[in-house]
């Protein structure tokens, strides 16, 4: 805690010689009467009006103090401060078509992202970070925000089977989803800009090839690091209600086209088998994508003098009930 005004403190001095003054008015006021003997005072018990007579002095006291503490205004300390923070702005865009409802990761593929997707991004911080989901189209699901609580609601909240629901269209546009991460973007002013693609097919929908909407990525200097989701060979998927149980279908992912894409945008390609595989890579583009970068923060000061003006409130009445009506003097 800080004061605004401290040298209202000087103020305190004045206590001095008020307790002088007090002490020397009080020895003048004691009665003086001769006795040839007090020993049978001395045991005579002392009333509460007596044990309350120095409480008002106390209290005016204690009340000065706290008004100088009030005149020089207590405040939370805060104040502009440099820090080198590391910091970029991610799109991560996330393939939810309805193959992504395999069963070679676990529980299934569109899950283990989520569980994974948050344990990277808890760690980044000082990042903006947003999501755009897509199947035969795509769609924002979360813009740009360092506000990571709220961007894994909308994650969470986001229901898996969406594409077989019919929510969205189902296929694969991998373009789009691109395109869209871009959009999201364009405003965005700082020096490292990433996306994060992750799909486990082959681009067969959207209005944009994937390899023109890496051009366009690189033209804006966005890296973009793709990872093809999937075992080799075949996976399990769940069959659709009224039907139960598992089917075996191959797993077809475009591996030139994923590389190629982030070749031409300085990123990288990654295949993940297994939840494992995933966590790994997630820790690995963590490492890569760390850009340093000087911010100023600032913390306006919070003022703190209103306990001490209620303290003071309170101190008043209580002296000036004390004086009117417990230590009332008779003229």
């Amino acid at each position: 805690m800080s004061f605004k005004n401290p040298y209202y403190f000087i103020m305190l001095l004045a206590l001095i010689p008020y307790i002088i003054w007090y002490i020397m008015r009080y020895k003048k006021s004691l009665p003086s009467l001769s006795m040839p003997s007090t020993e049978k005072y001395q045991v005579a018990g002392q009333s509460l009006r007596l044990r309350l007579l120095h409480l008002p002095f106390v209290l005016r006291v204690v009340l000065f103090v706290l008004i100088i503490i009030i005149l020089a205004r207590p405040q939370a300390k805060h104040s502009w401060t440099d820090q080198d923070v590391e910091g970029i702005d991610i799109m991560l865009s996330v393939d939810v078509s309805t193959s992504m409802l395999a069963q070679d990761f676990k529980p299934n593929r569109v899950v283990a992202l989520k569980q994974l997707a948050e344990r990277f991004i808890e760690k980044r911080h000082n990042d903006n970070i947003g999501l755009t989901f897509f199947a035969g189209e795509a769609y924002t699901q979360c813009p740009l925000t360092t506000d990571h609580a709220v961007l894994m609601n909308l994650y969470g909240s986001a229901d898996d089977e969406m594409a077989a629901k019919g929510v969205i269209d189902d296929g694969t546009a991998i373009g789009d989803g691109i395109m869209n991460s871009l959009l999201r973007l364009r405003e965005s002013k700082s020096k490292s800009k990433v996306i994060i693609l992750l799909t486990d097919g082959v681009n067969n929908a959207g209005n944009i090839s994937p390899l023109t909407a890496a051009e366009i990525a690189k033209q804006q200097n966005v890296r973009i690091y793709t990872i093809g989701i999937g075992r080799n060979g075949m996976a399990p998927y769940p069959l659709q209600a009224p039907y139960s149980g598992t089917v075996m279908v191959p797993v077809e992912i475009d591996e030139p086209t994923m590389n190629k894409i982030s070749q031409q945008t300085g990123g990288q390609y990654f295949r993940a088998t297994n939840n494992a595989a995933l966590a790994e890579i997630y820790d690995e583009i963590d490492q890569m994508e760390r850009t340093k970068f000087r911010v100023q923060q600032y913390s306006k000061r919070s003022e703190l003098f209103m306990p001490f003006a209620l303290l003071a409130f309170f101190v008043f009445l209580l002296e000036l009930i004390t004086r009117l009506f417990v230590l009332k003097r008779l003229p």
